[in-house]
């Protein structure tokens, strides 16, 4: 009978995040207190997959709204953050991990999820690594976690620390680890937040393919095993869609209205992908963390987020 209810109000719930009066939080929040009664999604498979692919094509879509010259200005500063984040989180992973006694596969893949944009980066050096199921989990635990903790937090913190729509942007794509969770706090912001923070994330999110060729200099003996295949391709659609927004569409008199619907259509999708991420936020997922590998991305995540700040609001 359990089952029957948790498969009800499971679809229930999506359909309610279609509504543009749910908050993107608000969806992550029902998705989270669903998994506490529940114990966890009622279709998994369904879930894993469609949070992941209807993810990638709200970006592309979101892509539909922005202006690429405007988008380029605004993420500038956003993007030479991130070549300093990026260097300055792996070389503190590493002595986080070595101070706390972290095994140390699982270090380098918490450090590489905080560094550049969580579970796509652990996923493209897991297997250049050879890690096993447990590492993968307890890394990918901690750092869904977190992201889920960002989304609520963020934006307020945000509002405290007096930053405006730009500065927050940034700060969002740098400090938050997930594509999801950083489209989210963005869009709880602001408008322009929002086009930010998906520039800037996206430009980090290319650091995949660096990381995982340096990774299998120092991992020589699994180097035949990298799957570069999991690289954010549509991160290069999300590109095209700026480019034809900002120039093919204007020069075909394509009505600016079909961006705004498309755009319009992608938040839905936002909404409906951080629910499906908070189904997975159960009590077993919080315990598969372990204490350790938790204080180290929660200590990677305090630096690299004030640190952040910091630089931003002194800029």
């Amino acid at each position: 009978m359990k089952a029957k209810i948790a498969k009800i109000v499971f679809v229930v719930l999506i359909l309610v995040a279609c509504f543009p009066q749910v908050a993107s939080w608000m969806a992550l929040l029902a998705g989270i207190v669903y998994a506490f009664v529940f114990g966890g999604p009622a279709f998994p498979k369904f879930a894993q997959k469609t949070q992941k692919y209807l993810l990638q094509a709200c970006v592309v879509g979101l892509g539909f709204g922005m202006n690429l010259q405007d988008a380029l200005q605004s993420g500038k500063e956003g993007m030479m953050f991130t070549i300093v984040s990026v260097a300055s989180v792996m070389v503190l992973g590493f002595v986080f991990g070595r101070l706390l006694k972290v095994d140390s596969k699982t270090s380098y893949l918490i450090s590489s999820g905080t560094a550049i944009c969580g579970g796509s980066a652990i996923a493209a050096v897991a297997p250049v690594v050879d890690a096993d199921k447990d590492q993968m989990s307890v890394s990918l635990g901690t750092i869904f976690v977190l992201n889920a903790i960002a989304l609520l937090i963020f934006p307020p913190l945000g509002h405290f620390f007096n930053l405006d729509e730009i500065q927050f942007g940034n700060w969002a794509a740098i400090a938050i680890h997930d594509t999801s969770s950083v489209v989210g706090a963005a869009a709880a912001y602001s408008e322009k937040s929002l086009e930010v923070a998906a520039m800037v994330k996206c430009t980090r999110a290319l650091w995949i393919l660096p990381l995982a060729l340096i990774t299998m200099l120092f991992f020589r003996k699994n180097s035949g095993k990298g799957r570069l295949n999991v690289i954010p391709w549509f991160i290069f659609l999300f590109a095209i869609a700026m480019v034809l927004n900002t120039y093919l569409f204007p020069a075909l008199g394509v009505s600016a209205e079909i961006g705004k619907y498309i755009v319009l259509v992608a938040k839905r999708g936002f909404a409906i992908t951080l629910f499906l991420i908070g189904t997975g936020l159960s009590k077993g997922k919080l315990k598969s963390c372990g204490f350790k590998p938790f204080v180290q991305g929660i200590a990677l995540w305090l630096v690299i987020g004030a640190g952040s700040l910091a630089v931003i609001k002194l800029l």
